[in-house]
């Protein structure tokens, strides 16, 4: 019998401690490293609710790997008995002659994702909690989901625990370092451990821990803001997540209580992180401008002022799609950064790329078009 491989994961968050459960459910010897600890509030994965969602607004390569994540999400609930996912829809909204949303009518209908179109009487009629400006379009996608983040990280990491990984929390990683004759080595305050492959999902971290990356990830700060609604029947007709493209650029959620609804802006909006560890919780009044903007013109029967604000990181990249790959020349290091806030859906099948990727060095997933100059991906 061959001896496993063993696998470091560093930074066992939304796409880390997915990595975590692929790797560990295919047999690897597989350790987490975390800074924090899995669910921590100081990445991309809090605030309650995010959006899983088929009918895409970018580039149609996505599809295939929203369906593989679909179907993973599914399995990762039922190996670890946890409800994660609530199949509630979602909601797409733009302008019917932009690029955009002429690009997701199309991808939807050639993939024969399960959406429907409404127009502004079909909306006003069903969902009167959201106003459609003339000359836009909404897109029902039945497949919208509103995610748990905090506690799907958790599921993910300690299912992969009782595979039989290990997690070291509130374990800083301070370098990671190609080894002479093959592997990594992991550098912690604690000392040096030797692994065969190591996966980097170091979230906003990415630029500090690897500082020669071909393309450096921004990492920018995000507010998400909770109002409660005015009208007593705001969440009927099953209240699905929503997402609004050009020129509104938002998203919103109902919380999982009922009380009331996460919004959350466009990136143009997020403010810069120079550093990870300093980053700024405090949200000034002159911030909630465009929150109040955008419900009084799309979102009237939401109350303007919040009833709670909380602060985030997320990395972008210069495209919007993430860098997943090899680190150039280090065949052993795998790298998943930069997904640009709309990773988290993803997550699950990122796990398994990661794992493909760390195993066998080449994956028969579509991530060709990830990868920039500079960060091969098979």
């Amino acid at each position: 019998m061959s001896t496993p491989k063993r696998v470091a994961v560093i930074g066992v968050g939304s796409m880390g401690s997915q990595a975590m459960w692929r790797l560990a459910a295919r047999g690897a010897e597989v350790i987490g490293y975390d800074r924090y600890a899995p669910g921590h509030d100081r990445g991309a994965a809090g605030g309650e609710t995010r959006i899983f969602r088929a009918v895409h607004l970018g580039e149609p390569a996505y599809i295939p790997l929203l369906r593989l994540a679909d179907h993973l999400w599914d399995g990762l609930q039922q190996e670890t008995g946890r409800s994660l996912r609530r199949r509630s829809g979602c909601l797409v909204m733009g302008e019917s002659a932009s690029p955009s949303m002429r690009l997701l009518l199309s991808s939807s209908a050639t993939h024969q994702l399960d959406h429907e179109v409404l127009d502004r009487a079909d909306l006003a009629s069903r969902y009167p909690q959201h106003r459609l400006p003339e000359g836009h379009t909404a897109v029902l996608d039945r497949m919208g989901c509103i995610i748990r983040p905090e506690a799907s990280v958790q599921a993910a990491a300690g299912r992969a625990e009782e595979l039989g990984a290990r997690v070291h929390r509130y374990t800083p990683v301070r370098e990671v370092v190609p080894a002479a004759g093959g592997g990594v080595d992991i550098v912690t305050d604690h000392g040096t451990d030797h692994v065969d492959a190591a996966v980097v999902t170091a979230g906003p971290w990415i630029n500090t821990l690897l500082p020669d990356l071909p393309r450096t990830v921004d990492i920018r700060r995000l507010i998400s803001s909770w109002h409660v609604p005015t009208r007593h029947d705001w969440f009927a007709g099953g209240a699905p997540a929503f997402v609004r493209s050009t020129p509104h650029d938002c998203y919103g959620l109902p919380s999982p209580d009922g009380i009331s609804v996460k919004l959350g802006l466009s990136p143009a909006r997020h403010l810069p992180v120079p550093d990870p560890e300093q980053l700024d919780r405090t949200v000034r009044p002159a911030e909630l401008d465009a929150f109040r903007q955008l419900i009084r013109e799309l979102m009237p029967d939401l109350n303007p002022d919040p009833i709670r604000l909380s602060v985030y990181m997320e990395g972008y990249t210069e495209s919007g799609n993430p860098l997943v790959g090899q680190l150039p020349g280090e065949d052993d290091i795998v790298v998943m950064a930069g997904f640009s806030g709309s990773g988290f859906k993803l997550s699950p099948a990122m796990g398994e790329i990661a794992a493909d990727l760390a195993l066998g060095g080449t994956t028969d997933h579509p991530i060709g078009f990830f990868a920039p100059a500079g960060l091969g991906a098979a």
